[in-house]
Formats: structure tokens, C-alpha cells, sequence
């Protein structure tokens, strides 16, 4: 079967191209992309090329897949896996699937298999490993979604605390406690925020933070201090770009500090700031991803002596993080829907990829078998054409957010991929 995908050649070289799949084997599924969520791990993979962990030394000539939060459909089941999937089946991927403790995963390491694709193979590891996940899901970028809420879900499960006297360590955020997200009003952000509020364990207190203005309006309109309180938690955004950033919020924790602090941007200032306002046996969890393998900052380790203050890293959900994601997407409880501020099609991935930061807004979404301009949803009424109009009028229906209604019209009524 003819594939189109993005391949990586080498750093910074990535190319939209049209080749054959091989046949499946028996232990392989065939299937076709039908969304994928760009990702700023994609970005850095492309950066860096071979120097990147999970990409391989020798895409010059074999080049990967890019893109890993990908939601689709099965067409072909090899017969080793005929008892547990079927074609027509929709499907989202854990990506991170660390197969006999490699790095290697798809997204990064595989010829057949990646987001940013109309048809791929899903080689027998991923089977293996319970990393394919059926999806009942209305809408397929909602399975893109849940590998970027698998993230947030695995940070806030890998926040702990003690207890004084024991050694014992308690797992996840404290509840009823107070907790900061810090640089957040982005689309991780938001959807840490949105989980932080709706999730089995919730602090009394949130604090937002971000140096933005227009992104903190956004964020509250999307997710507001009206529906947090209903939750029982009280939500304050705050935008700490002047002023005493470290003074203003632990004053809003009534001077305690807090037991959970999350970083969202590798910036040591920031981190600094989190750890600044961490109160007794507080956790911060280094969240961002940083470019730099020398990045650091300071730390207060009399704090660590004294304070029993700790730091924890996360990269990445596993398994039991995307299922609870697409278990509370499914459930109501979880619209990550804010978290997409543009939407294109494969034609636009190459550009967008390699220009992430630069993109102003949240969430990049990739309709793989869809030929279209990454174009803003707020920009849709502007463009002068039927596609586009419809479009506007369904999601400005819907708050100006991305919904099933209209990816269902685009997939129905955009143009196709040649």
C-alpha cells in the first residue's frame, strides 16, 4: 500500500514524500492516520537529528516517521492479533513504549510508523507492550489529545510527599493542598489545569501562572474561576511579569508556600521562582522538557534539609496515563479541546514542525489525509471561502473551540491529499 508521511533525514531535514509499505507480517496491523497533534519533542527531535536519543543513527538512509500524537483506524490485522483487534477498529497509540528498555519509539525511531502519515505498520512491539489502545471516541483528535494529557496525568501522579517521622512516600499531588502551575497558560497548561480541577485528587488552591496577558484571558474563558469553584477549588490566574512574583504568590498561599509546585517552560528563572515558593515537604516537578543537556538551576538545598522540599522529573505518561486520559475524555470529565488553537493538513506539517516556537497560539493539529494552510480557528472567518466560513461558524457554535462537528465537517469536505 502507497503511504504519504513526513520522514526525517537528518536534523532539520524533514520531507512530505509518497512510498510503498512493505506487506504486513502476522504480527503487524496496517492502518491509516487520521489525526495527529504536533509536538515540541518533534521539534527538538528534528533540531537535533541523530544527536537526539530516540532517533536513530542511520536515517540518512533510512529515514523515521515523525509525529507520535496520532489517533486512527486499523484496516489489515495480521493473524497473531486477530483476537484482540479488527479492522475498522479506531485506535490511539502510547508511543513511549520502551521496549526491552530502548528509548526507540514511533514518532522518532521507525520507518513505518509515525503521526504524520496517511497509512502506516504497526510493528509487533507495540502490540506487545499493550501500547495500542482501542479508542470509542466521537472524535479522532481527541485520541491525538490523550498522549499530551497522558503526560499531565503521569506528572501529577509522580508528585509525592512524606509524612514526618516515616519514610514512607505518598504518591501523587496533596489533596485539599495548594498548588501552583507555573508558565501554564499554554496548551499543556491548560490542560493541566483542566486536570488539576476535574481529576480523583484536587488541591483547594491553583494557581496559574504566565506573562502574558492575552494567553491568561484566553485560558480563563476556557477554563474559569466560576467552573473551578464548582469543583471545590479556588483558581487564580495571575500574570507575574512585573512586580514580586515570589512575594504575590506565596502571599496567596496565606505565606504557607505550596505542596505542589509545576514547571511548564525550561526557563531557570522560572524554576528558581517554583522553588522559592515551595512550603514544607512541597514537590516540584520539573515538567518542561529543556533543548539544553546542561540546563540547570538553583536550588535551595537548606530548604531540602530543613523543609523536606523535593524535586521530581517526569517525561512522559505510560500506559495507565493514557487509558485514564481517554477514560475521562470519554467520560465528560476532560475536554482538552483549548489546548488546539490551529488546524492543517499533511501538506502543513514540514513547515509547522520546523517552525514551532515561532507559531504563535497552542495546540498544532494535522488532519493526515487532508491537503490545507495551517490556519488559525480564530482566522477562519477571515479566509474568503465556503470550507472555511462553515468552519468558523461551528466553532465560533462552540466557543471558538475544535470539536467533533467540525472535524467531521473538514474530513467530509476538505480537500484531499494528492
Amino acid at each position: 500500500m502507497k503511504t504519504q508521511a513526513v520522514r526525517m533525514y537528518g536534523k532539520k531535514d524533514l520531507r512530505l514524500e509518497s512510498f510503498e509499505l512493505p506487506p504486513i507480517t502476522e504480527r503487524e496491523i496496517l492502518a491509516e492516520v487520521i489525526s495527529d497533534s504536533l509536538c515540541m519533542s518533534t521539534w527538538k527531535a528534528a533540531q537535533q537529528g541523530t544527536d537526539h536519543k530516540r532517533v536513530p543513527a542511520d536515517i540518512a538512509t533510512r529515514p523515521v516517521i515523525v509525529g507520535h500524537e496520532f489517533c486512527g483506524r486499523i484496516l489489515e490485522v495480521g493473524a497473531a492479533w486477530r483476537d484482540q483487534f479488527r479492522p475498522g477498529q479506531k485506535f490511539a497509540i502510547q508511543p513511549a513504549i520502551n521496549y526491552k528498555g530502548s528509548l526507540y519509539s514511533p514518532g522518532y525511531s521507525y520507518p513505518y510508523i509515525g503521526g504524520n502519515a496517511t497509512h502506516i505498520i504497526i510493528p509487533a512491539e507495540v502490540m506487545e507492550l499493550n501500547c495500542l489502545l482501542p479508542y470509542d471516541g466521537d472524535a479522532f483528535f481527541y485520541g491525538s489529545l490523550a498522549e499530551p494529557m497522558s503526560c499531565i496525568v503521569g506528572t501529577f501522579h509522580a508528585m509525592y510527599h512524606t509524612q514526618s517521622g516515616r519514610y514512607d512516600h505518598f504518591m501523587g499531588i496533596r489533596e485539599g493542598g495548594k498548588m501552583a502551575l507555573l508558565a501554564a497558560a499554554g496548551p499543556m497548561g491548560l490542560g493541566a489545569v483542566d486536570y488539576a480541577i476535574h481529576g480523583p485528587v484536587r488541591p483547594s488552591l491553583l494557581v496559574v501562572t504566565d506573562i502574558d496577558d492575552a494567553r491568561l484571558k484566553r485560558a480563563a474563558q476556557i477554563i474559569t474561576p466560576e467552573e473551578a469553584a464548582r469543583q471545590g477549588v479556588r483558581l487564580v490566574y495571575l500574570n507575574t511579569a512585573s512586580g514580586d512574583a515570589v512575594e504575590t504568590l506565596r502571599g496567596l498561599s496565606g505565606g504557607e508556600g505550596y505542596d505542589d509546585v509545576v514547571v511548564l517552560a525550561p526557563v531557570r528563572a522560572v524554576v528558581e521562582q517554583a522553588d522559592a515558593i515551595l512550603g514544607r515537604d512541597g514537590c516540584l516537578n520539573f515538567f518542561a522538557g529543556p533543548g539544553d543537556p546542561k540546563f540547570s538551576a538553583n536550588f535551595n538545598f537548606y530548604n531540602v534539609h530543613y523543609a523536606s522540599t523535593h524535586v521530581v522529573g517526569t517525561s512522559g505518561g505510560n500506559t495507565d496515563d493514557l487509558i485514564e486520559s481517554l477514560d475521562m475524555m470519554a467520560a465528560g470529565k476532560l475536554n482538552p479541546a483549548g489546548m488546539i488553537t490551529h488546524v492543517g493538513g499533511l501538506n502543513a506539517a514540514v513547515e509547522t514542525t520546523l517552525n514551532l516556537p515561532t507559531i504563535p497560539g497552542g495546540k498544532k493539529l494535522i488532519y493526515t489525509h487532508i491537503d490545507l494552510p495551517l490556519t488559525a480557528i480564530a482566522d477562519f472567518g477571515k479566509i474568503d471561502d465556503p470550507l472555511m466560513a462553515e468552519l468558523a461558524s461551528i466553532t465560533r457554535e462552540n466557543g471558538g473551540l475544535w470539536c467533533a462537528r467540525a472535524e467531521e465537517y473538514l474530513l467530509e469536505h476538505g480537500a484531499k491529499i494528492q
